[in-house]
């Protein structure tokens, strides 16, 4: 994948994260929020990988990349979310993951400069400690391992971060590091187009359908 592919960023997904919000003390940043899920196996991964396509949606992602095994139908089921409940991230395939990842923080995240990586591991550092010291006008990519994690990807990433120095899943670990770069701004955005909303209740289920209402004004 060439990385023109992930440079023409919807300008409504760019403004939805104001500069004058605060997160722990640093601003919200404007830069395109990309996460690369390595090693995608299909028949084996989907249910997992639909997990975190849809954690990022959900959390603030501005792109989804895939490397692996290319999934047509994997990314038909997000489309159909974002048709449903509204928002504008993308799902991409990149082949040769390593190699992407060393464009994106070398040469090109997109506009001919270098981004950020940070790779989720157990092994890195406390990700508390790590967001503060995280630049955010750069365009970022969330790397979210497979069953095997190249080496290189430890290099190439600028920050090695853990929720966590235990096993447990990559969805949690994606969830909760998304949650602390976003804080509210993740969980309480809105999303625009979207044709079901659901209206927080303390009991039951409350869901708008926009098109029956729609329906019911004319």
């Amino acid at each position: 994948m060439n990385l023109n592919t992930v440079r023409w960023w919807p300008r409504s997904t760019i403004e939805r994260y104001p500069l004058e919000d605060e997160v722990g003390g640093q601003p919200m940043s404007s830069a395109p929020f990309n996460v690369l899920r390595l090693g995608y196996r299909k028949g084996r991964d989907p249910r997992i990988t639909t997990h975190l396509a849809l954690v990022s949606r959900a959390l603030g992602a501005t792109n989804f990349l895939l490397a692996g095994d290319e999934d047509p139908e994997l990314f038909a089921n997000v489309a159909s979310v974002n048709e449903r409940f509204g928002g504008e991230m993308r799902c991409e395939h990149v082949s040769g993951a390593v190699g992407w990842l060393k464009r994106f923080t070398q040469n090109d995240a997109g506009d001919g400069e270098p981004g950020v990586a940070i790779h989720l591991t157990m092994y890195g550092e406390p990700y508390r400690e790590v967001l503060p010291r995280i630049r955010r006008d750069r365009p970022v990519v969330v790397v979210v391992g497979g069953a095997k994690v190249p080496g290189d990807v430890f290099q190439h990433a600028q920050y090695n971060v853990a929720v966590g120095n235990q096993p447990h899943s990559e969805v949690a670990a994606l969830a909760l590091f998304m949650e602390g770069w976003f804080g509210q701004g993740g969980t309480e955005r809105h999303f625009p187009g979207a044709r079901l909303v659901i209206e927080p209740s303390a009991r039951g289920k409350s869901v708008v359908d926009k098109d029956r209402e729609m329906e019911g004004d004319q």
